[in-house]
Formats: structure tokens, sequence, C-alpha cells
């Protein structure tokens, strides 16, 4: 493309050039016919086809003006075409992530079923079998994992042992049990890490049963060898049965075989007996991992608390709490709330109110739980002032109290003529994502116009 200078330099020379004909013209004129009219010649003989007159360039002119003013269509297809990529162009992962329709997320696994980059992204799998789940999409789930079993990474153990978590995450602690008995089939030796990972699924969906068959088949079938977390998995299935004698002989077991129980085993066996109510054996299993040299965890404290606070025994708790400190372990937010609650059920409304001010100089903050539980006895106690700062503190961290705590504190603002405050806690109601359901929202509104209609 020519520059506005080139082209008036261009034009310049062609001035030049008709000037030198129309000269060379009259020079001619002048000999051959001296009588003619110097111009007459020439005033209507036809110019050169290729002739530029001063028009054509200035036309020029202003067409080079417009074509830089403006992008050529191609270069702006060009531009809009590298801003949104084509689906096909985006990485894998990503499309994954994005695709919502089961069979097209089913059909981009079984298409990339060795893509290392998808085969090693376990966060993927869980991801896409969850929402496959979620869709009763369970026959897809079927074909994504079996599909990855028959492939050469079904020989490891750590992946099938992530088929199998998947299953049960899935509701399908059949298939897992199914991948458990299958993986000499393809080649995968098993140990306690895939017996007990079996285990897991089955107790969770309390397949009862097939745990203690798996149990039993480790052993003697595959020579695996049980370990403590095998052994564990079995007194909490128990426990969780209420067969606590069953679990203690487990524990007893484990003595026999040489594994010997851990701070999980004392942990489980008490929270389970203090539960039923036995709180003299729950004790000795105290005692008894004391003396065994098995340390209490933050997990055991607050098993022994929350046994404390049921009795309402909220100072021998709160002891407890100072013994923790002096043995290096520091409470948590269960632990807190578990205290706070402890004595607000005792009536000692002041010290509750205390160690929730305490939570904040000892660098624990907090949770939905803790805001609940001083809302709610707060409410009970008409303490309606504090009960407002802290369930509006609480809302503005989206962390919202029952709908029947919330009920009760803003019939107290209403009874005490607060309603300015009683219409804040609305708003933020009002504003919760995601929304209460239509009923609980009157419910909410009824309060406050009954309020104001009794005064």
């Amino acid at each position: 493309m020519l520059s506005l200078g080139a082209i008036r330099k261009l034009c310049a020379a062609f001035d030049a050039v008709a000037l030198t004909v129309i000269a060379a013209g009259l020079s001619r004129a002048s000999g051959p016919h001296p009588g003619r009219h110097p111009f007459s010649a020439h005033a209507h003989s036809p110019q050169p086809a290729d002739f530029p007159t001063i028009a054509a360039c200035r036309a020029a002119i202003l067409a080079s003006k417009a074509r830089r003013g403006q992008p050529t269509p191609s270069k702006a297809a060009a531009a809009a075409t590298a801003k949104v990529p084509a689906p096909a162009e985006l990485p894998l992962l990503v499309r994954i992530k994005q695709e919502r329709d089961p069979e097209r997320l089913y059909e981009l696994f079984r298409a990339n079923a060795d893509n290392r980059l998808l085969v090693e992204n376990r966060f993927a799998f869980e991801d896409a079998v969850a929402r496959l789940a979620g869709a009763r999409r369970n026959d897809l789930v079927e074909e994504i994992l079996e599909q990855q079993k028959a492939l050469p990474q079904g020989r490891r153990e750590g992946f099938v042992i992530r088929i199998i978590g998947l299953y049960g995450k899935a509701g399908m602690p059949g298939h897992a049990l199914r991948t458990f008995r299958e993986m000499g089939m393809h080649g995968c030796l098993r140990s306690a890490k895939s017996l007990n990972a079996t285990m897991k699924v089955l107790a969770r969906a309390r397949w009862f049963d097939e745990v203690l068959q798996v149990l039993q088949e480790g052993p003697e079938e595959y020579g695996v060898q049980l370990d403590k977390i095998s052994y564990n998995t079995v007194v909490k299935m128990l426990c969780d049965m209420g067969e606590l004698r069953e679990a203690y002989r487990a524990m007893q077991e484990m003595d026999r075989e040489g594994v010997g129980p851990d701070v999980v085993t004392y942990t489980t066996l008490m929270a389970a007996f203090y539960k039923h109510g036995q709180r003299e054996v729950g004790d000795g299993l105290w005692n008894l991992m004391r003396l065994r040299g098995c340390k209490p965890t933050l997990a055991s404290y607050n098993v022994r608390i929350q046994f404390l606070i049921k009795r309402r025994r909220g100072w021998q708790a709160n002891e407890l709490v100072r013994k923790m400190y002096a043995a290096g372990i520091g409470p948590d937010e269960i632990t807190y709330n578990l205290v706070i609650k402890g004595f607000f059920m005792m009536g000692e409304h002041e010290m509750a109110k205390r160690v929730f001010g305490a939570m904040h100089g000892r660098g624990c903050k907090p949770n939905c739980q803790i805001y609940q539980t001083m809302v709610h006895y707060l409410c009970e106690r008409r303490d309606f002032d504090l009960a407002f700062r802290l369930c509006k503190d609480s809302m503005e961290k989206n962390w919202f109290p029952s709908v029947g705590t919330i009920n009760q504190l803003l019939k107290g603002l209403m009874a005490i003529s607060k309603d300015r405050n009683a219409r804040e806690i609305m708003n933020l109601v009002t504003g919760r994502k995601p929304s209460y359901s239509d009923h609980e929202l009157m419910i909410f509104k009824d309060v406050l116009s009954h309020g104001k209609t009794r005064r």
C-alpha cells in the first residue's frame, strides 16, 4: 500500500510528463502548420488508457485513507476466531469439567482412556463419577471404571484402590467388592491397603456381613496380612452395630495377633461405651490406654469431654481442657462448642460467654456450630442484644442458624421493641444464597407483622 507522500510524488511525476508532452506538441504545431491554432491539433485528441488524471489521484488518496481507517474483513475474522477458541481446541480436563451431558462426558473418558493426563488425575475421575452418580447413571460409571481396569494401569494396586473408592462414592459397594476379588485376573497383587479400602467401602454401606467375609478371605485366600487399620475398621463396624462386647474382643484379638491396639482403637471403643452409658468401661479404657503408653489425641479428649457435658459436668470438662493444654494439645472448635454448651446447660451463662471470649485470645475462631449454640442459648436466656450481634456476625459470614433459632430471635427482638434490629436480621435472611423456602420466609414475616400488631 502506497503512503500519501508517495502518491503525491507520483502525481507530481505524472504532471511533469504531461507538461513535457504538451510542450512537444506545441513545438510540432508551430513547424508544419504555422497557420493553425497551437492547441487545435491536440485539444480533442484522445488520452492514453493509463494516463492518470488529477481526479484519479485524489480518488486514490481518499481510498487509501479509508483502507487505513478500518481493518480488512479477513483480519477482523481472524481476530474473532483467535479470541473464541473452538470447543475442540480446549484442553481435555477443561472440556471434562465443563461437560454437563452424561453421555458426552462418558464419550470423553472412553476416547481418552489411555491419556496419562487424565488417567493420573484422580480429581477428574472423582468429579466425573460424582456427577454421573448424581444423574443416576451408574451404568456409565461402571463402563468408565471397568474400561480402566482392563488397561495397563489396572495392574497397579494404587490405581485399583482408587477404583474401589470411586465405586464406594457412587454407592456401588457390590462393584467395589467384585473389583477387589478380580484383582488377580488383571495381574494385580493384593495387600492390606486394597483389603482395607474394600472393607471401608463395605462398612460405610453397612454391608457388615461382607466386611467379615472379606476379613476372613484376606489371610486365607489371598495371603494378605491384616494390620491395625484392618482391625480398627472391624472395631468401628461392631461399635456401629451395637455389639460392644464383640468389639472389645476384636481389640483383644489384636493383642493375640501381635498387632496391638493403638489410640484409634481405644478412642473408638471409649466413644461407643460412653454413648451407651457404660461410664466405668469407658473410664477403664482411658486408664488402660494411658498405662500402655498410648498418648491421648485431641479426638480422645473430645470424646471424654462430650461424655462429661452430657452428664452436665461442665466444670470437670473445663478442667480436662486445662489438662489438654498441659499435655501440649490445643482444643479445637469441637472442644469449645462442647464446653460452651455444657456451661449453658448448667445455667452458667456468664461462664459460657467467658469461654466464647477466650477463644479469640487463644487463636481459635468460632465456626457455624459455635454461633448456633451461642445464639440459641442466649435467646433462651433472653439476652437478645448479644444474640442479635452474634447472629448478625454469623450471617454476614454466610453461616445461618437454624430456622427455629432465627424465629425465636425475631420474636424476642420484636418483644423488646428492637424493630430495627429485627429488620436487619430479616434483610440478611432474604439475601441468603441458597434462599429459604417460601414457607420459611412467610414464618419470619409473620413474626414481624404480628409483633407490630400487638403493640
